[in-house]
C-alpha cells in the first residue's frame, strides 16, 4: 500500500539504504528480551514490548549513557551478550524483503544497510541470511563518526559512488530514519504494517509511506522508467 503524501512522484532510486531490524528483519521479540535482560540486571524494572518499541531508537552508544549513567558500558556488555545467545536462531526476515533485495540487485540498483545496531553484530546478521551479495555498504553504530540519524552516518552508507540527493532513498521504520533521510538531503521512505498518524511525523514527514516490502517492490516494478533506462 502507498498512501498520498506530500510529494507525488519522488525520483525513481538510483540507491536505496535500508534500516535493518523491523524494516527487513523481524526483531523486535529479540532486542525486547535482550532490553529486559539488561534492565534487570541493572536493578531496573523491565520494559513492556510497547514501552521497548517506542523507546528503543538510537543506538546503544547514544541511548545507553542516558539510561545507565556511568554503567553503560556495563548495560552494553550485558545487552549485546544476551542479544546474541537468540539472534541466529530468531532472526526472520519479513515478509517479502528478500524478494525485493533481489529486485533492486537484478535492476542495479545499489542497496546498503544502516542501522543503530553495533556494526559487527549488524554483518553478522546479514551474513547468516545470506544477505551480503545484494548489499554494497552495511554501516552500524561505531562505524561513522557519528550514529544514526546524523548526516555522517548516511554518507558512510551511500551503497554507490555518488553523493546524497534526492535520488538516494533511506527507508525505515522509525522516525530516526525518517530524520537521517531529511538531515541528508535523501529521500525519507517509511515502511512500517501502520500507516503514519497525521501529526506522527512533523517534523521529518516520510516522501512515501509503503505498509511493507512486498508494497514498495510492487511500486518499483510498476515505475515506468528506471535510471539505466533513461
Amino acid at each position: 500500500m502507498r498512501t498520498a503524501l506530500p510529494r507525488v512522484d519522488p525520483p525513481l532510486p538510483r540507491a536505496v539504504i535500508f534500516d535493518w531490524d523491523n524494516t527487513l528483519v523481524d526483531s523486535w521479540v529479540i532486542l525486547h528480551r535482550a532490553l529486559c535482560a539488561t534492565l534487570t540486571a541493572m536493578g531496573r524494572e523491565p520494559w513492556s514490548m510497547a514501552e521497548t518499541q517506542a523507546r528503543l531508537r538510537h543506538s546503544v552508544r547514544d541511548g545507553f549513557p542516558a539510561l545507565f549513567g556511568e554503567r553503560a558500558d556495563e548495560a552494553e556488555a550485558v545487552f549485546y551478550e544476551a542479544f546474541e545467545a537468540e539472534a541466529e536462531a530468531g532472526l526472520e526476515p519479513l515478509p517479502g524483503a528478500g524478494a525485493l533485495l533481489a529486485a533492486l540487485t537484478e535492476r542495479g540498483i545499489a542497496a546498503g544497510v544502516l542501522s543503530n545496531k553495533r556494526g559487527e553484530h549488524l554483518r553478522r546478521e546479514v551474513g547468516w541470511l545470506g544477505w551480503d551479495t545484494h548489499f554494497t555498504r552495511v554501516v552500524g553504530a561505531g562505524d561513522a563518526a557519528r550514529d544514526k540519524p546524523a548526516i555522517e552516518a548516511v554518507r558512510a552508507a551511500i551503497p554507490d559512488d555518488g553523493g546524497p540527493d534526492a535520488t538516494v532513498w533511506l527507508a525505515g521504520d522509525t522516525d530516526i530514519d525518517l530524520q537521517a533521510g531529511r538531515v541528508a538531503g535523501c529521500t525519507p521512505v517509511l515502511v512500517r504494517a501502520e500507516p503514519p498518524g497525521a501529526d506522527e511525523f512533523a517534523d521529518a514527514p516520510p516522501e512515501l509511506y509503503f505498509d511493507g516490502c512486498e508494497a514498495m517492490r510492487r511500486w518499483l516494478d510498476d515505475a515506468p522508467i528506471w535510471p539505466e533506462r533513461a
